[in-house]
């Protein structure tokens, strides 16, 4: 539940609409709803303005269903992240609904039609197709929270002619997330472009040296430009999360 509906529910039972039972079962799995093999938070979206999303690595199938018809039955909209498409295509087939967004590699799930809290746009900045993965599901996750997203593709530091070409998207944006592989270089360069913060996220994209994204990840702390902030390897998600923070404030 989230704050408006919780006050929703107490208003109805004072004016008489709904029955201290009725409110009573509709409260009575906050915090959490015991499924055995997990403890779903439907307490989240009340305690952090975001409901509790689902990271499908090392679930079963059965196991992502049974925790998305938790939280769809209770209200919530569902983001389920990480997912194959295997585990996806009966996830869709279980749950009417459900939407997969194969390059984000991500599941969504809305009981109604987002609402827009962001105050501005958020632009989702790509340095190479390689990171297209990373870059996509931050930018699903970012319109799931009710964002006004814009893509920037293909744009890194080897051609930097095709990132220019973009300026005023990117000055247009209230913040920026910037998903880059090998040398890490593309958010030091926007981040000297724009006056907006800018989340860098490094990606495992390159060659041996590269460690994983290693290299991208130190590049991106030592960054030059001021105010540039580094989230873990891979982690569009938690660049998403934080450029809506950012956003709605």
């Amino acid at each position: 539940m989230d704050p408006n509906k919780i006050e929703q529910l107490l208003a109805d039972v004072r004016r008489g609409r709904v029955t201290v039972k009725q409110a009573y079962e509709r409260l009575k799995h906050l915090p959490f709803e015991d499924l055995g093999f997990a403890k779903v938070d439907h307490h989240r979206s009340l305690r952090t303005g975001f409901p509790e999303v689902v990271f499908a690595p090392g679930k079963t199938a059965e196991q992502i269903i049974d925790i998305v018809r938790s939280l769809n039955e209770k209200g919530h909209d569902v983001l389920v992240t990480r997912l194959g498409a295997a585990t996806a295509a009966e996830l869709e087939a279980a749950v009417p609904g459900v939407k997969y967004h194969p390059v984000a590699r991500a599941a969504t799930l809305s009981v109604k039609r987002p609402r827009i809290r962001g105050k501005g746009r958020v632009a989702v900045v790509a340095a190479g197709t390689a990171d297209l993965p990373v870059a996509e599901e931050a930018a699903v996750t970012a319109e799931f929270f009710g964002n006004k997203v814009d893509r920037v593709h293909d744009v890194g530091v080897a051609g930097l002619h095709r990132l220019l070409a973009h300026v005023e998207t990117l000055r247009r944006a209230r913040v920026l997330v910037v998903v880059a592989g090998m040398e890490g270089a593309l958010p030091s360069v926007v981040a000297g472009l724009v006056d907006r913060p800018v989340i860098a996220v490094p990606t495992s994209v390159g060659y041996g040296a590269s460690f994983g994204g290693l290299a991208a990840l130190l590049a991106m702390l030592n960054s030059c430009a001021a105010g540039v902030t580094v989230v873990n390897i891979d982690n569009g998600f938690g660049a998403a999360v934080a450029a809506t923070l950012i956003n709605r404030g």
